[in-house]
């Protein structure tokens, strides 16, 4: 079988679980532990909306692409684009099959509204480094639509996140090189975790939820 070396490639979404909770990231991404609760089908369903898989559309001077594929070999992610918006631009890059120069901006989907965190705009960030990686451009703004405020926030794309972005994203690598799943302190947020009828405190000093299990059977 032919190694494929985006196969090790992490998923861009687990951004938002990473800088939530890392022991949640770890135990969707690298143990394949999943629940779903009301937020997540909330979610899936908004995100149903704008992901009808890789349709353009023309309005005007914007070409709007949704779920776009998109990859970073230098951050090693991958992930699809809820909507990029090309706007026409004389500074922009060639499209092809399309007349004209065009910047692209990464539009993200949320079902709640804006966090008091930074994962919504690490997210947007990571989405907007990939996609100058791919199409050899800079943007300086993404936008986030969040569907309990029924608007669109502006992010700005700064060295900042852009900085914060690498780091997690290593982050995010070395734990998925060592299949390590950290432990991790609970509190009020827990409440609000799809995983937490998995990840319960008496699990915290086990190596993994997967040997856990296995325990458990055996008994």
């Amino acid at each position: 079988m032919e190694f494929n070396e985006e196969d090790n490639y992490l998923m861009l979404s687990g951004i938002q679980h990473f800088q939530f909770c890392k022991r949640q990231w770890a135990l969707i991404h690298i143990e394949q532990s999943w629940e779903e609760n009301v937020k997540t089908v909330e979610g899936q369903n908004l995100h149903s909306k704008a992901d009808s898989p890789f349709i353009r559309e023309k309005r005007g001077d914007k070409l709007i692409v949704r779920a776009m594929p998109i990859k970073s070999n230098i951050l090693r992610f991958s992930g699809i684009c809820d909507v990029v918006e090309f706007i026409k631009d004389e500074d922009g890059v060639e499209i092809f099959g399309n007349e004209g120069k065009y910047i692209p901006i990464p539009v993200e989907y949320k079902h709640g509204k804006p966090k008091k965190n930074d994962s919504d705009i690490l997210q947007i960030a990571a989405q907007a480094m990939c996609l100058e990686e791919m199409l050899v451009c800079e943007i300086n703004i993404g936008y986030i639509f969040y569907n309990e405020i029924k608007r669109r926030v502006e992010i700005p794309i700064t060295q900042n996140e852009r900085n914060k972005v690498k780091q997690i994203a290593e982050e995010m690598q070395d734990y998925y090189k060592r299949r390590y799943t950290p432990k991790v302190k609970t509190g009020p947020f827990c409440n609000n975790c799809s995983l937490q009828n998995i990840c319960v405190p008496n699990l915290m000093h086990k190596r993994s939820v997967k040997s856990y299990i296995e325990g458990k059977i055996s008994e």
